[in-house]
C-alpha cells in the first residue's frame, strides 16, 4: 500500500527563526534500485566507490505509541549504501549538491544493516570540497558517537562519547549548527553538548559511511537558514554605512551571457528583474559610467570589477540631489560605495552564487 503523506519525527532546538526554509529527503519519487538526482558520490580515501541506491526498508510508525493498535512500522523507500568494500580508510558520501547551508537544524534516521570491519553512519557538514568539513558518525561495532573535522585532508578530533548503538534498528540523529556552535543528539538525547569552531560557516551536506558498512538513511529534514547571495549582503552593507542613499542596485548576468538582471537590491523585490539598458552599457562600451539625474535624486551606474580588475557586474548608485548637484560631485559620492563592494568579490561567481 502506498502512503501519501511522508511522516518525518524530529528533534528540533529553536536555534531558527520561523521563516527558516525547510527541506525533506523521502525518495519517494525516486525509483528502486537508483541513485537519487542532485546528488555527488566521492569516496575519501582509498578503495573502491560507493553503491548509493534507494530500496525499500520497514521504518517504525511514529504513531504506534500514540494509537493502540496501530501498524509498528510500514515499507518506505530508504537511501542504502550497499558496497562492501572492506578498505579501512575508505569513506564513501553521497555529497546534496542543491544547497550550501549555514545555520541549520537536520534530523535523520539510520540504521546500521551490515559491516565486518565498520558499522558506521554519519552525516558529513559545512563541506568545502572533499578535503573539508565537519562531520558526526555513529559507530555500531567501537559503540562511539563521535564529531570529527577535516581540514586539508587532516582529520582532527574525536570529540563524543562512548554508547551502545546496535544494528538492526533504527536511531535517530539530529545535528544542529548556530554560527560557529555545533551539537548533536542521539534518539533525541544530547550526545555532544555545544562545542564551538569556527572553521566553516557554511557547505553542502552529505550522507557518510565507513569501509564496508552497509547502512540505510530514511526521514531526513533539514531546517536551515537559506543563504543570502553575496550581492544582497552587499546591498545591505552598503545601506547600513551610507543611510542616505535612496536606492543601490547591482546588476549581473547569471552566466557569461545576457541578459543582465538586479541580483542586489534595496528593495528584494526587484531581485530578478531586467538590468536598464544603461547596466549593460558600461560593461560593454569603453565610457566608464552612466549619470542621469532627476528632480529630486541622482543616479550614478559605474562597473563592479572583480579580483582580477574585469567588469562582472554594475551598480546603480541612486542619492538625493543638492543644489549645485553636478556629475563631477555624483560620480565622486558614488565610487567609494562601488570600491568598497569591490574589496569583497573575487569572481562574478561570488556574487551570485
Amino acid at each position: 500500500m502506498q502512503r501519501s503523506v511522508c511522516l518525518v519525527l524530529a528533534v528540533i532546538w529553536p536555534a531558527l527563526a520561523a521563516s527558516a526554509a525547510e527541506k525533506t529527503f523521502d525518495f519517494r519519487d525516486v525509483k528502486l534500485n537508483e541513485t537519487p538526482s542532485g546528488f555527488r558520490s566521492v569516496v575519501i580515501g582509498s578503495g573502491e566507490p560507493g553503491v548509493w541506491k534507494v530500496i525499500e526498508d520497514e521504518i517504525p510508525s511514529i504513531l504506534a505509541p500514540m494509537l493502540p493498535g496501530t501498524r509498528s512500522g510500514y515499507k518506505a523507500p530508504v537511501l542504502a549504501q550497499l558496497s562492501r568494500d572492506r578498505t579501512d580508510e575508505r569513506f564513501p558520501m553521497l555529497i546534496y549538491e542543491g544547497e550550501t547551508f549555514g545555520d541549520f537544524t537536520l534530523t535523520t534516521r539510520f540504521k546500521l544493516v551490515d559491516g565486518q570491519v565498520e558499522q558506521m553512519a554519519g552525516i558529513a557538514f559545512r563541506m568545502q570540497d572533499d578535503k573539508n568539513y565537519y562531520y558526526i558518525r555513529a559507530s555500531g561495532l567501537g559503540g562511539t558517537f563521535y564529531f570529527l573535522k577535516m581540514v586539508n585532508g587532516e582529520r582532527f578530533g574525536p570529540i563524543g562519547n562512548k554508547l551502545p548503538i546496535p544494528k538492526g534498528v533504527w536511531h535517530e540523529l539530529t545535528i544542529e549548527c548556530k554560527g560557529s556552535r555545533i551539537r548533536a543528539a542521539l534518539n533525541g538525547r544530547e550526545a555532544i553538548p555545544w562545542l564551538d569552531d569556527p572553521s566553516f560557516v557554511a557547505g553542502k551536506i552529505a550522507f557518510w559511511t565507513k569501509s564496508d558498512s552497509v547502512t540505510h538513511f530514511a526521514e531526513t529534514r533539514i531546517i536551515f537558514k537559506p543563504a543570502e547571495v553575496l550581492a544582497q549582503t552587499l546591498v545591505r552593507d552598503a545601506v547600513k554605512k551610507y543611510p542616505r542613499l535612496v536606492g543601490l542596485n547591482i546588476f549581473a548576468a547569471m552566466t557569461n551571457h545576457y541578459p543582465m538582471k538586479v541580483v542586489g537590491s534595496m528593495d528584494p523585490k526587484e531581485v530578478g528583474q531586467a538590468a536598464p539598458r544603461e547596466a549593460e552599457e558600461v560593461l560593454m562600451r569603453e565610457k566608464g559610467y552612466f549619470y542621469g539625474k532627476g528632480r529630486d535624486s541622482v543616479a550614478v551606474t559605474l562597473p563592479l570589477r572583480d579580483s582580477n580588475g574585469e567588469k562582472v557586474a554594475a551598480v546603480q548608485v541612486i542619492m538625493k540631489t543638492f543644489p549645485g548637484q553636478t556629475e563631477k560631485n555624483a560620480l565622486a559620492r558614488a565610487a567609494p560605495v562601488v570600491k568598497e563592494m569591490e574589496s569583497r568579490i573575487r569572481s562574478l561567481e561570488d556574487l551570485v552564487q
